[in-house]
């Protein structure tokens, strides 16, 4: 009993943690998270008794059974023949409280536990959700006895689809194991840990193991071993995409002679991005900058995400948005013309209905499809222009520091795990996307600058 129930230094840092302290345990792997989740549960039943009742959750139902095996040897070993599981409710039966394991993918999927109470509840790999909505709506289920400390634990690797979210939600606000206030109007720690952490390892034959399951990929071994936030693990614009070659700094005119397009990913729900974009003729650019021929900068965005949410859109209609592009536009004294997103001029109610892309050019914004067909070669095409952002002999992506949202969202966006030649799209890949429009559209010459 004593060998399983012996918590780690590690595990014995998180336990010192006062429990009206919301935690978040990141870092990277074999730190000994998940038994340290388990010594966190047992201690609530044990500590709360009759009125404890926890709610573990997953995004997927393998999740789950890895931690319910964790749990299973647990209170098999606390609690002895008087617990017990159903795996169809996935519910463990103890001496007293109450644990529940649930998967929740989808804002569909919290129907399930809607509306139902618990004291203590744990969201795991919290970078597989692309963005906070779910996590948020299960704060909602946090009830319980005014006298009773109410606790919401989060944990999570680097990297995933919600990397972006987790890192300034959980890792930039303050140093790890310091508390700081969060937008739910409690408070955190963050408690990361790494496989040193775990004296139940041989750590150099997992840092082997690691070495190989990365198979190549550095910044995911060093997201992997050091629980480096400031690493995209696996980021499918890393080594490619670097602020010192491809940021500029803002410009306040449009060089004459450069001709210019938009480039349009729509979005209601989720958000709308859309760039202008420069050509340049191969000439020097505001402050002295010289652009080969066929470099593109991306020099102005209007997206519409709400604040800390890049996946969550504002819910903008098209008049308003072509609003938003024309004002953007004149600021420029630029056409509002240029590449969209294939879908929006599919007619889906029929032949004779009117398309999004009708509904843009009514409103004074004219747009021709960008080829979407063509995916993973327009994201080759953007990764190599990237690449040679700042070489003088050849052309070049860039993208202006005032394009804020694509700073913010494409330094972590994470490739596809099923096809690494392309990207995540349960991330914020709303940027990318439309830049990769505006880089793959072959019509130069149709939106030329009014002079």
């Amino acid at each position: 009993m004593s060998e399983v129930l012996e918590p780690t230094p590690y595990q014995s840092k998180v336990l010192s943690v006062p429990e009206n302290i919301d935690l978040f345990l990141g870092g990277g792997r074999g730190g000994g998270k998940s038994h340290c989740k388990a010594l966190l549960i047992l201690r609530h039943i044990e500590q709360h008794r009759e009125r404890a009742r926890v709610l573990y959750v997953r995004r997927t139902y393998k999740g789950l059974a890895d931690f319910e095996l964790v749990l299973r040897q647990l209170f098999s070993t606390a609690y002895g023949s008087a617990a017990s599981y159903n795996a169809t409710e996935h519910v463990f039966r103890l001496p007293y409280g109450y644990v529940e394991l649930a998967q929740v993918d989808t804002p569909g999927a919290y129907d399930k536990i809607q509306g139902r109470s618990f004291t203590l509840i744990m969201v795991d790999e919290l970078t597989q959700w692309g963005d906070p909505f779910v996590v948020d709506m299960l704060r909602s289920n946090l009830r319980g006895p005014k006298d009773m400390p109410l606790r919401t634990v989060y944990a999570g690797n680097p990297g995933g689809a919600g990397h972006h979210w987790v890192a300034s939600r959980y890792v930039l606000p303050a140093q790890a194991w310091s508390p700081f206030d969060t937008l739910a109007g409690g408070r955190c720690v963050h408690a990361p840990s790494t496989y040193l952490d775990n004296p139940h390892l041989d750590s150099e034959d997992y840092r082997r193991q690691l070495r190989a399951a990365c198979a190549g990929d550095d910044e995911l071994f060093r997201a992997w071993t050091e629980g480096d936030w400031s690493v995209a693990r696996g980021a499918f614009f890393a080594g490619c995409l670097s602020p010192e070659r491809c940021a500029i700094e803002p410009w306040s005119a449009v060089p004459y002679g450069w001709q210019t397009h938009l480039a349009h990913d729509f979005g209601t729900s989720s958000p709308s991005a859309t760039y202008l974009l420069a050509r340049s003729p191969g000439a020097v650019g505001p402050g002295g900058i010289f652009y080969p021929r066929g470099s593109l900068v991306a020099f102005d965005e209007l997206a519409t995400a709400r604040p800390n949410r890049p996946t969550e859109g504002l819910g903008w209609t098209v008049p308003r948005l072509a609003d938003g592009i024309k004002e953007m536009c004149a600021r420029w004294s630029v056409r509002p013309a240029g590449a969209a997103d294939d879908s929006i001029f599919a007619r889906a109610r029929g032949h004779a209905a009117a398309t999004i892309a009708d509904e843009f050019s009514r409103s004074g914004v004219h747009l021709t499809p960008a080829g979407k067909g063509a995916r993973k070669a327009g994201w080759q095409r953007m990764r190599t222009l990237l690449s040679q952002a700042g070489k003088p002999d050849l052309p070049g992506l860039y993208l202006s520091r005032a394009c804020r949202y694509a700073w913010d969202t494409l330094p972590t966006l994470p490739r596809d795990p099923r096809d690494p030649e392309d990207l995540d799209s349960d991330a914020p890949d709303h940027a990318a996307d439309a830049l990769r429009y505006g880089v793959i559209w072959s019509r130069p010459g149709m939106n030329q600058r009014d002079f």
